[in-house]
């Protein structure tokens, strides 16, 4: 059992393979940012989609290779499926503590470097087009570049160090891309706004960084969870693990848009759309899942914070799905979906769901790179238009957009056969287990979000033409570049969610859960009742049924309204009910931040400024400046340049030595 969890110490292939995985996509980052304006828009582009498909190459060939051993291929006698660590050289070497930069190949890290190399590729094969009259597009690519490597290293650490090492590295990549039109102030502010709000995060996650050391005396994963499963807590008591995986989800909200720390993603649509597409599908807000992932042992010790999360994880879903309902901007709407899926995963992972909880991570990231890279064509063809009021009648226009949008809503909406109706029923299918309540919110979160989905597709696609004479005119399909991913990821979004069948079918169809299990050993012997599913298929079939119709019954409601009777969303400034004008400005949440804390915070700071920094410490500053200044002043008086002078001075500090020294001879 421990040779499955226990990474061991040697690797079958040399470092540099390993290596190449995070340094191609920042050689990618080092190149298109040196020759930033020296490369065309393709070249740039295609040197940085060649990096990130070499990394994909790579890591297809690991996980190949990890679930189809070669003979060649034994550490202690084994073959299959063994985890192991690849040690790249000492790092941090302070008294007994030793942190090696090493990474982790198991089970996780495999499937995470498919998804971030994979649908990155795409997203930068689709750049290409999307960015091509950008004034800035080899620095637009190298930042890509950056975020991906960044993630790389995210998921290929052994150590929580390391892992933050990369947590840092999307968080500052976010906010260069998200602010990547720096010319516009409101992009600048949104980018500021992502960044602060996951600082507040990441504090919580440092903290708890600390605090592990300081419980099991390592940072290294294998080490800390054979501990934790053994009840070893050095001077604590096993009440720390709480209080631990309580910092750790602190960060985890941050950085996967949760309550309270969910505002800065849909500002973050501020970027570019393959930006949004990165951040939403493949990078920065699956980070706080994979984390959670990655320490499912502290987690699964923890049954209250678990509790916390499931709660926090429904409400999530629920409320985000409620504020999509009257957005028209195409791309907020998917953004507060992309919060609501977010809530999903999380509420999985709160009902001790992990392997379903990744499930989720890699069809939504599927279905939502499709619909964000949809409306980025969208965008492109409107002439940068995002308010849905301006669209209509665009599938006759853009056909293969539409089609493959129309793949992204089904699946994203739970109706089978497409990605997002397994992943979703699994998670619904938990939750019922292990509480009623947070599945009917579960449930009714379904509902909704098939409605505001099929809103967003009814008033783009359908019905007449809602824009300018000059929009019309400048209609048209996106280029090869562009549709080409969508396609790709609209066949993923539609056949993807085979790779985990519904339990009734049998265990042994669940490839995904059963290639996954063994991470999660260790909690499976902490907990093995909350490994094992207590309701029968006839119940299962029956969620099954209610999911479904959930989804269709939103679809229908949206048809009747956008295409049947023809509702068309209030204009701005016009009357509106409360409930709608409470949803429409997003129940105010930002600007009560900015009452409670941006504005005192604002206040103290100009209040510092003003008799602080103003009146008490430039003023001891200057004053020091002015006495070194004078002083200066005075002695230069001395430099006569006299022979005569430096002679008489000479003697004078003679005879005064002399007279200080004098009880000593």
């Amino acid at each position: 059992m421990q040779e499955t969890v226990i990474p061991a110490a040697g690797a079958p292939y040399s470092t540099f393979l390993y290596v190449l995985i995070p340094l191609l996509p920042f050689l990618g980052f080092l190149i298109n940012g040196l020759l930033n304006r020296k490369l065309s828009a393709t070249v740039a582009g295609l040197i940085s989609s060649a990096a990130v498909l070499g990394s994909f190459a790579i890591s297809a060939f690991l996980f190949w290779d990890f679930t189809h051993p070669a003979a060649n291929w034994v550490m202690d006698g084994t073959t299959a499926h063994r985890a192991y660590t690849v040690q790249l050289f000492d790092w941090i070497s302070v008294g007994t503590m030793q942190i090696p930069f090493s990474y982790q190949i198991d089970q996780l890290s495999l499937i995470m470097l498919l998804l971030v190399t994979g649908v990155g590729f795409l997203i930068h094969v689709y750049s290409i087009g999307y960015m091509a009259h950008d004034e800035n597009v080899g620095k637009f690519f190298s930042f890509l570049n950056l975020f991906v490597f960044s993630m790389l290293v995210l998921v290929l650490g052994s150590n929580f160090l390391i892992l933050f090492i990369g947590w840092e590295g999307v968080g500052l990549c976010s906010y260069l891309l998200i602010g990547f039109w720096n010319k516009n102030t409101a992009y600048n502010n949104a980018a500021k706004k992502a960044f602060i709000i996951n600082r507040v995060g990441d504090l919580g996650f440092l903290l708890g960084i600390f605090l592990i050391y300081l419980t099991f005396e390592s940072v290294q994963f294998a080490e800390v969870f054979q501990k934790a499963s053994l009840g070893q807590f050095g001077a604590y008591g096993p009440e720390v693990v709480t209080v631990i995986t309580l910092l750790l989800f602190v960060g985890a909200t941050g950085k996967s848009a949760q309550l309270p720390l969910y505002t800065w993603l849909p500002d973050a649509m501020a970027g570019p759309t393959p930006v949004s597409a990165l951040i939403h599908a493949a990078t920065m807000v699956t980070a706080g899942i994979y984390m959670i992932l990655r320490a499912n042992v502290l987690f699964t010790l923890a049954p209250d914070t678990l509790e916390v999360i499931a709660i926090i994880g429904a409400a999530t879903a629920l409320f985000a799905a409620t504020i999509g309902l009257a957005q028209n901007d195409i791309k907020k709407v998917l953004a507060y979906s992309t919060v609501s899926q977010l809530g999903y995963m999380f509420l999985a992972l709160g009902v001790m769901g992990y392997s379903t909880s990744l499930f989720h991570v890699l069809t939504h990231a599927f279905f939502k790179a499709l619909m964000f890279l949809g409306a980025g064509s969208v965008i492109h063809a409107m002439s940068n238009e995002q308010d849905m009021r301006r669209m209509g009648g665009l599938r006759k226009a853009l056909p293969i957009t539409f089609i493959t949008f129309l793949v992204g809503c089904l699946a994203i909406s739970g109706i089978p056969p497409f990605a997002g109706f397994f992943s979703k029923d699994e998670i619904l299918l938990h939750t019922f287990q292990h509480s009623k309540l947070l599945y009917g919110v579960g449930l009714v979160t379904a509902f909704l979000t098939a409605f505001y989905m099929f809103r967003l597709l009814f008033l783009t696609f359908f019905g007449e033409f809602r824009g300018t004479e000059q929009q019309r005119q400048h209609l048209h399909e996106s280029p090869a570049s562009m549709t080409l991913p969508l396609i790709v990821l609209a066949i993923l979004a539609a056949v993807g969610g085979f790779m985990n069948a519904p339990f009734f079918l049998g265990e042994e169809n669940a490839y995904l859960s059963n290639y996954l299990a063994p991470l999660f050993t260790y909690s499976q012997k902490i907990n093995p009742a909350a490994f094992e599913l207590a309701v029968d298929h006839s119940i299962e079939l029956m969620l099954i049924a209610l999911s479904v119709g959930a989804g269709v019954l939103g679809i229908i409601v949206a048809y009747v309204m956008y295409v049947s009777r023809g509702v068309r969303p209030a204009e701005e400034g016009a009357p509106r009910g409360f409930l709608d004008n409470l949803v429409y400005h997003k129940y105010y949440i930002d600007e009560l931040y900015n009452a409670l804390l941006v504005r005192p915070i604002m206040w103290l700071s100009r209040g510092l400024y003003r008799f602080v920094e103003n009146g008490i410490i430039d003023p001891i500053v200057n004053g020091f400046g002015r006495v070194t200044m004078g002083s200066g002043q005075l002695l230069r008086n001395v430099q006569t340049g006299s022979v005569e002078t430096y002679l008489l001075l000479m003697v004078v500090a003679i005879v005064l030595v002399m007279a200080l020294n004098f009880g000593k001879f």
